[in-house]
């Protein structure tokens, strides 16, 4: 029977290092490896130079690196990159890039398909096939960095987990991909770069005000009237508004971090006055921001995007009351890649 070798990148530079020691070589070795795996992104034992045809065959005969494969690109008429990303066991998910005058953002996925059953979402239609590894999510990361030096001259500058999965589903997982992404013996990317955008797991949110992490929190709130958000966001009867403004204080009052909130506007179900002044209502516990995202159509008709004036009464009213407001146009539409459209639908 074959013997299966274990990933490589699931060890901790301490276990790199103790495995060498117990191979009678020098614990530093495990330090070169690691930098090779996490600061060089090396997905092959035999491009690490540095080491010893002897090291390296050791490292074979022990180990495999189980990296990602960029399987499909496509490119946006306006510059947006959309990856269909192969996983080790033949699983497909998806990342994209999304390029601005100034910056360049990566917006990763945290899981195959979706734990949640968010109506207007085509990743939720897909259901949870897996979490991913940190390392998985860490080489969507490398692959659009990569894809950002190469297309547009500029190292990526801001990530987002707004792609496909609940990234507090896959809590750990996802906060040690993002300790890999800021460490400065991985990408060293700042904190304050990182977004994780969730549709509201109140338990982990307050984790994450624990945690006292450093990246930003996004809220996928689409509504702060419990039967509205209920009927888009079935979930949200296990998860009400009430414990998700109550998580969300508990955030402010640990981090005292801004709350951003994305928000769509459809026509008939959440385009009236009152949605406005519910959440306006759901926003004033702490400073808070608003997107108000474009819809992008999945087939289905009960979704369909709101009217200019109701996009305009949004902001309006909550301009009014001081909050911060941003309509947020979409990219990528025409390939499949804009917010909710993931669905590993490759032309």
């Amino acid at each position: 029977m074959q013997n299966s070798k274990k990933d490589i990148r699931a060890l901790t530079k301490e276990q790199l290092r103790e495995f060498f020691v117990s191979k009678g070589d020098k614990a530093f070795r495990g330090n070169q490896v690691y930098e090779w795996l996490w600061g060089k992104a090396c997905y092959s034992f035999e491009d690490m130079t540095n080491l010893s045809k002897q090291t390296r065959q050791l490292l074979d005969e022990n180990f495999v690196i189980n990296h990602i494969r960029v399987d499909q690109m496509q490119r946006s008429s306006d510059g947006t990159i959309k990856n269909a990303v192969q996983l080790h066991d033949g699983l497909v998910v998806e990342s994209v890039l999304i390029p601005t005058s100034s910056r360049t953002t990566a917006c990763v996925s945290s899981q195959v398909g979706c734990s949640l059953d968010c109506k207007f979402c085509a990743t939720a239609k897909l259901k949870r096939m897996r979490n991913l590894n940190p390392d998985e999510i860490y080489d969507q990361v490398v692959a659009i960095d990569n894809e950002s030096r190469l297309y547009f001259d500029r190292p990526l500058s801001n990530i987002v987990f707004m792609g496909m999965g609940e990234p507090l589903m896959n809590f750990n997982n996802v906060l040690l991909a993002i300790d890999k992404i800021t460490d400065p013996e991985g990408l060293g990317m700042s904190p304050k770069r990182i977004t994780v955008s969730t549709s509201g797991v109140p338990k982990m949110i307050k984790k994450l005000a624990d945690d006292q992490v450093k990246f930003k929190l996004a809220v996928s709130l689409h509504s702060a009237i419990d039967e509205v958000r209920t009927s888009i966001m079935p979930f949200n009867a296990t998860f009400p508004l009430k414990d998700l403004r109550e998580a969300l204080e508990y955030w402010y009052q640990q981090t005292k971090s801004r709350i951003t909130y994305e928000y769509v506007v459809w026509k008939g179900i959440n385009d009236r006055q009152k949605d406005v002044d519910a959440l306006v209502q759901f926003c004033k516990f702490a400073p808070s921001k608003v997107n108000l995202i474009e819809y992008n159509p999945i087939g289905d008709d009960m979704f369909e995007q709101a009217e200019e004036s109701a996009i305009k009464m949004y902001q309006d009213t909550l301009e009014r009351n001081n909050i911060t407001v941003t309509v947020r146009r979409s990219r990528g539409k025409d390939i499949d890649a804009a917010c909710g459209q993931l669905a590993n639908k490759i032309a």
